[in-house]
Order: C-alpha cells, then structure tokens, then sequence
C-alpha cells in the first residue's frame, strides 16, 4: 500500500450540489435561497445564539455559580473604638471581648491615624494595620 493507492471509504464522499444552474436543476435562479431577505444576501453571518431579535436565553437566564474566594477584611477604625488601642496585645480574641463581630468574620483590618502605632502589638496573623 502506499500514499497513491489510498482512496476515501465507499460512501463517504458526494459531490458538491452545483448551484445556479438553470431551473431544470432543481437549484437554479435564487440558487436554494428562497426570495430575498437577509439570509439571501451574499456575506450574510448569522452570529452564533442568535434568536431573531429575541433576548437571547443566555441574557435571559440570571447570573449565578460564583463565589469570590478572596477573603475581604472586616474593617475596624481604631479612631472610634478607642478600646482597641489600649489593649497590651491584639488578637481576634481580645478584638472580639470588646469588640461586637459577627462569628462569620475571619480576618481584621485597623485603619485610622494611630493605626500604624499598633503595629507591634499584633500578635495575630489574621489581624492587620494600613501600615503592614
């Protein structure tokens, strides 16, 4: 066997429809397009989902099956808690003992003017300033 003796498998090829050419072929004058309209025109793409002008189903259907995995800080102005600053060490413990917080919050920020002074007081990763 070699590359010129190859043949396509019996059945799997058929010859092109030869359009536009007369109308004894069964596909001559408008060539199998039917009468004007803009699937007629040459250049004519449909774009893929398109429904005719209709919302399309996936601008129809809402948004859903996100969840952001970044872990936004629960902010804390230090300026209008002024407990926080007279604490020895800071941690989510001694936040949460004189602080209200949900249970669900997991990571602290400390903003304000004197924020960056309580930065040798942290003793807790999940605790930080605007200067760290």
């Amino acid at each position: 066997m070699a590359l010129e003796n190859l043949t396509p498998a019996e059945g799997s090829t058929h010859s092109k429809k030869r359009l536009g050419r007369g109308q004894a072929s069964g596909t001559g004058k408008t060539a199998g397009k039917g009468h004007k309209g803009q699937k007629a025109r040459k250049g004519y793409n449909e774009k893929r989902n398109f429904e005719g002008g209709q919302q399309p189903l996936a601008r129809r259907l809402p948004k859903i099956g996100f969840t952001s995995r970044v872990v936004k800080p629960t902010i804390i102005n230090v300026e209008k808690t002024k407990v926080i600053a007279e604490l020895s060490e800071i941690t989510m413990e001694t936040i949460r003992s004189v602080h209200r917080l949900n249970k669900s919050v997991t990571h602290v920020k400390l903003v304000g003017a004197s924020a960056k002074d309580l930065a040798s007081k942290i003793k807790d990763e999940n605790v930080t300033t605007t200067g760290n």
